[in-house]
């Protein structure tokens, strides 16, 4: 396991301080100005599945109302809507500096029988045909700032590969549809919550960016005033990332400072696992 990995685990092992309220950490996700939009998802959601027996998650809805601030802890308090017969709902609202920066709302199911059908994975080359993220960042560096070096190098715990990367700082236009594996080889002994926790977490992960490919922009041109404004995942089948999932991604629309963007994701043997959609801000950046 490496450190990041490791650091990422205990971000997800959120601390109980009283019945229905929880403390997590702040730091040490993807981005160090604020906290990674997937670490509040995911640590929201171990807080409502702290309350639940016997039942996971089949969906939830989150809307983000204020940036995370990654030096102190983020408090989640949850609401145990209701506990029915098949279902059971739990509402969670996270907390810093005495605000809500996140509400969420979370479904559990027992486990029922039905009709199977979905649509196939996308017919695209597997991981082993891509670079890396650290490949990929190897071949910038002498592009980035020598004080901004070690954040762009810094380990991340989910090992990603994208099919078609565009050039990090002049990216061209290209069509939103935006494809990627992604894994976490420590996920090999964690638990059926657990692999749900780090599904949330990764869903954040690129899902915007498709909404910037039409028109040939990424973070790091400098254009961009963007986060996340609301998110939702709705879990279909076990989960097991330690090995490679397909983010099947795109962005039917962008409009009035908003991008929409949705996505798919399938193991490697074609099983549509989860899906996602989410709306993010994405106007020009304002001069100051």
């Amino acid at each position: 396991m490496t450190d990041a990995e490791r650091v990422l685990l205990d971000l997800l092992n959120i601390e109980r301080l009283e019945v229905d309220l929880f403390r997590g950490i702040g730091s040490g996700g993807e981005t160090p100005t604020r906290i990674f939009g997937g670490q509040v998802i995911a640590q929201a959601l171990a807080a409502a599945y702290r309350t639940v027996e016997d039942r996971l998650c089949h969906s939830l809805h989150a809307y983000f109302i204020r940036p995370g601030d990654p030096s102190i802890p983020v408090i989640y308090q949850v609401d145990r809507a209701r506990d029915g017969g098949s279902f059971t709902t739990r509402r969670v609202v996270a907390i810093q500096h005495g605000k809500q920066i996140l509400n969420m709302s979370a479904s559990f199911h027992k486990q029922d029988n039905g009709w199977d059908h979905q649509h196939p994975i996308p017919n695209v080359d597997g991981p082993e045909h891509h670079p890396s993220r650290d490949d990929l960042r190897q071949k910038y560096l002498g592009r980035v700032p020598d004080k901004l070096k070690s954040e762009f190098l810094r380990e991340r715990p989910i090992e990603v590969r994208e099919v078609d990367p565009l050039d990090l700082f002049t990216p061209s236009k290209a069509d939103d549809k935006n494809y990627l594996w992604f894994r976490m080889g420590a996920a090999n002994d964690a638990d059926t919550i657990t692999q749900h926790l780090l599904l949330a977490y990764a869903s954040d992960m690129g899902l915007l960016t498709s909404g910037m490919r039409p028109h040939g922009l990424n973070w790091f041109t400098g254009e961009i005033d963007g986060a996340s404004l609301d998110h939702a995942i709705w879990f279909h089948a076990p989960v097991k990332f330690q090995n490679w999932h397909l983010y099947s991604m795109e962005s039917p629309w962008t409009g009035q400072g908003r991008s929409f963007n949705r996505g798919s994701i399938f193991s490697q043997d074609g099983k549509l696992v989860a899906s996602v959609a989410q709306e993010g801000l994405l106007r020009r950046r304002r001069l100051r």
